[in-house]
């Protein structure tokens, strides 16, 4: 190919390269998966067993003697370590931390086999143990190589949460079909655990006529709860949260102001509905000023209608599972 006005009026020779299109590229060949040591994994996850055990515990005396978790004049965290001064109690914990690990667990697999799907070098999970009242802040994966596409990124996000969620609902269910009714069971309860609106829905279907404030669920179900509530959290559409990497693959050029906007309503919500919002609101415009979303290589890739409809789903799953005050001290 020649361009006119070269050198004194000569014909400018100009190369022409062509490059095949990246979804014509085998994924595998942009770079070798690293392999790194398990054994931070292994104990992470060990960790997260034992304290998840340890609340576990709690939740399941206390669905044994009708009453609400962490209730009465003992301190929360007492009522957390006691299982370690009786290690026998620890097995009553067991419903409670396997339920749980294993929607975190799902989750997580959920995003490294999306990542698996595109070539994209992931990691195995890392539990995150805590001191909490849940025994854990969930699970991450790390991504090590660059999402290149539109459609992997929607991918990788959203495969998570849907993975998650479809193993959170029927321990929901079975949760709430186990669950007792026991009028004026919330009197002298230090927390109460919120009504998600996927929760209110099944206990007008499985326990109709019944006040939700007498319903006592079981172990299984508290885990459900905290499933579907961290499935809300991660797709809140802002920065990197799942939710983010969906916001992204849809509109990349307004990610950041939605990103932003999500953080002050959140700040807003800790003033008038839960106190934690401060801490959610604060991290996500701090993260969210600092750090922009990786841009991708291909970012005019259509995503198409299925994937569409699948971010409606994904909107579906955050209404059914979010609530404005998740935990209230009455």
């Amino acid at each position: 190919m020649t361009f006119g006005n070269g050198h004194r009026g000569e014909p400018l020779d100009v190369i022409e390269l062509r490059f095949p299109p990246l979804d014509e590229l085998p994924p595998r060949r942009f770079l070798r998966a690293r392999r790194g040591p398990l054994w931070p994994h292994v104990v992470l996850f060990l960790l997260t067993v034992v304290s998840t055990l340890a609340v576990g515990s709690e939740f399941a005396q206390s669905y044994a003697q009708n009453r609400e978790p962490f209730s009465g004049d003992q301190n929360p965290l007492a009522l957390m370590l006691l299982p370690f001064a009786h290690p026998r109690l620890l097995a009553l914990g067991i419903p409670f931390s396997f339920t749980l690990l294993l929607i975190l667990f799902a989750h997580e697999m959920g995003h490294y086999f999306a990542c698996k799907r595109h070539g994209i070098d992931a990691s195995y999970p890392y539990f995150i143990p805590a001191p909490t009242l849940f025994g854990t802040f969930g699970a991450v994966i790390r991504i090590r190589s660059p999402i290149t596409t539109r459609r992997a990124l929607f991918d990788v996000g959203l495969a998570g949460p849907v993975v998650g969620f479809l193993l959170a609902v029927p321990a929901m269910v079975y949760g709430v079909a186990a669950a007792k009714i026991v009028p004026g069971v919330q009197e002298h309860a230090l927390i109460l655990f919120g009504d998600l609106p996927l929760l209110r829905m099944l206990i007008a279907a499985l326990h109709p006529g019944v006040d939700p404030a007498s319903v006592l669920l079981h172990p299984v179900g508290r885990a459900a709860w905290v499933g579907l509530f961290v499935t809300a959290l991660n797709l809140l559409p802002a920065w990197q949260l799942d939710g983010g990497h969906i916001l992204f693959s849809l509109t990349s050029r307004n990610h950041r102001r939605i990103s932003l906007g999500v953080a002050v309503a959140l700040l807003v919500l800790g003033r008038y509905a839960w106190a934690g919002w401060y801490v959610w609101g604060t991290l996500l415009l701090v993260l969210s000023l600092r750090f922009r979303h990786p841009p991708l290589l291909d970012r005019w890739e259509p995503l198409g209608r299925g994937r569409r409809v699948w971010a409606m789903v994904a909107l579906a799953m955050f209404l059914l599972c979010f609530i404005l005050a998740p935990a209230i001290s009455p």
